[in-house]
C-alpha cells in the first residue's frame, strides 16, 4: 500500500467513523425525546420500564440497528465529503498528474469499501439478530397505541402444525400468552377429521414449554365414524414451539440469524404464514444491504473527484438528495412487497439493479476524462 493510499483509507474510515458517531448522537437525542410519552405509558404498565432502563437496555441495541439500516447512506455521504474537499484542494489532480491512473486512484476506495461490506455482510446474518432480540423485547413499547396492539395485544391467532394439524384461538393476548377459546384439529390424508380438542381457556408456561389448557373437551373420531369423547379441568400439551413461534409477529425473523432464518421461513411457508414476505425482505436485506456500499461509494467519488463551481455544498446537496432516494426506494419496496405485489427478492435487490448501471456509467465517463 502506498502513501497515497494510506492517506485516502485514513480519509475515507476518519470521515465515515465521524459521521456514523454524529448520526448516531443526533438521531439517539431525537428519538428518545419523541418517545417518552410512550415510554411513561409503559412504565404505567411494568415501573421497571422506566427512561433509564430503556437507555440501557433498549437503546444500545436500537443504534445497532440504525447504524446498520444506515450504514450504506454513511458511507455514501462520507465518500462525497472527503473526496469533494479532495478536489476542491486539487490534491486528486495533482495525483493524477503524477501519473496514477484514475482507476489505481480509485483502489483504495474499492478495498476499502469492500472491506466494510464484509464486516456489514457479518454484522447482518449473525450479529444483529443478538442485538434484535434485545431490541424487540422492548420495541412495541416505543410503538403508537396501534401497532403496540399488534405486537402486545389481544386478537384471534391460528397456526398450521403441519399438513394436518392445526391449532386456533378466538383470543390470544400476546404479552401475557394467555387466550380463550382454544381449538386444536388434526385430519387424516383424506382431509377427514380424526381428532379435535377444545378447552375454554389456556396459558402458556414457560418453565415446563407446554400449554395449560383449562376446561377440555377431546373428541376421537374412529373409523366408523363413532365418537370418544374424554374432558377434564387440566390438560397440559407441547406443541414442540413457543407461542412466539406458533404464532409469529412481523418482528420474529429479525431476531433469527441466516441459518435459523431459512429454517424458519421454510416453516412459515409449510404453514402458509400471510406475513412471509415480511420475513423474506429481511432475509434478502441482509446482503443486499452490503452490496450497496460498494455501489455507491463508487457513485460518490464518481460525483465529487472532479472539482465543480459549486464546491463542497453542490457535491453534499447533491449526495443527501441521493440518499434520500435510496433509503425512500427500499422502505416504499418493502411496503410493495408486503403487499405481495412485488418478490421480495426483487424488490430488496431492486435499488442495486437500477444504482449499479448508473455508477458504472458516471465511473467510466469520469475515469476517461
Amino acid at each position: 500500500m502506498t502513501i497515497v493510499d494510506r492517506y485516502i483509507t485514513k480519509k475515507y474510515l476518519g470521515t465515515f467513523s465521524f459521521m456514523l458517531v454524529l448520526l448516531s448522537i443526533v438521531v439517539l437525542v431525537i428519538d428518545i425525546q419523541q418517545k417518552i410519552p410512550r415510554i411513561e405509558n409503559a412504565t404505567a404498565i411494568d415501573p421497571k420500564l422506566n427512561v433509564t432502563y430503556f437507555l440501557l437496555h433498549f437503546y444500545p441495541f436500537w443504534i445497532i440497528n440504525l447504524v446498520v439500516t444506515f450504514l450504506a447512506i454513511l458511507v455514501f455521504i462520507s465518500v462525497i465529503y472527503f473526496t469533494s474537499r479532495m478536489a476542491n484542494n486539487t490534491e486528486i489532480v495533482a495525483i493524477i498528474s503524477s501519473g496514477a491512473s484514475f482507476h489505481r486512484f480509485a483502489r483504495p476506495y474499492l478495498l476499502t469499501s469492500f472491506f466494510i461490506a464484509i464486516i456489514s455482510l457479518v454484522v447482518n446474518h449473525f450479529v444483529l439478530p443478538w442485538a434484535n432480540i434485545k431490541k424487540n423485547e422492548l420495541e412495541a413499547y416505543t410503538y403508537n397505541a396501534a401497532n403496540k396492539e399488534k405486537i402486545l395485544g389481544t386478537a384471534p391467532v391460528s397456526a398450521q402444525l403441519s399438513k394436518t394439524e392445526y391449532i386456533f384461538i378466538n383470543s390470544w393476548n400476546k404479552r401475557e400468552k394467555r387466550g380463550y377459546g382454544f381449538v386444536y384439529q388434526k385430519f387424516d390424508k383424506d382431509r377427514k377429521m380424526i381428532y379435535e380438542l377444545k378447552a375454554n381457556d389456556s396459558y402458556w408456561d414457560p418453565a415446563k414449554k407446554q400449554f395449560v389448557l383449562n376446561s377440555y373437551l377431546e373428541k376421537t373420531i374412529n373409523k366408523n365414524d363413532t365418537e370418544k369423547l374424554a374432558q377434564g379441568f387440566e390438560l397440559r400439551k407441547s406443541y414442540g414451539q413457543a407461542p412466539e413461534e406458533l404464532f409469529p409477529n412481523e418482528l420474529l425473523g429479525q431476531n433469527k440469524t441466516t441459518p435459523e432464518l431459512i429454517k424458519f421461513i421454510d416453516r412459515e411457508r409449510e404453514k402458509g404464514n400471510s406475513n412471509l414476505n415480511t420475513h423474506l425482505n429481511e432475509f434478502h436485506q441482509r446482503t443486499s444491504m452490503p452490496v450497496s456500499i460498494i455501489i455507491l461509494s463508487f457513485l460518490a467519488l464518481s460525483l465529487s473527484s472532479q472539482k465543480k463551481r459549486g464546491g463542497l455544498g453542490i457535491n453534499l446537496a447533491l449526495g443527501i438528495s441521493l440518499a434520500f432516494i435510496f433509503v425512500f426506494s427500499f422502505e416504499a419496496l418493502k411496503v410493495v412487497s408486503e403487499n405481495k405485489s412485488m418478490a421480495p427478492a426483487l424488490a430488496m435487490w431492486l435499488p442495486n439493479i437500477v444504482f449499479f448501471p448508473v455508477t458504472l456509467v458516471l465511473y467510466l465517463k469520469r475515469a476517461n476524462q
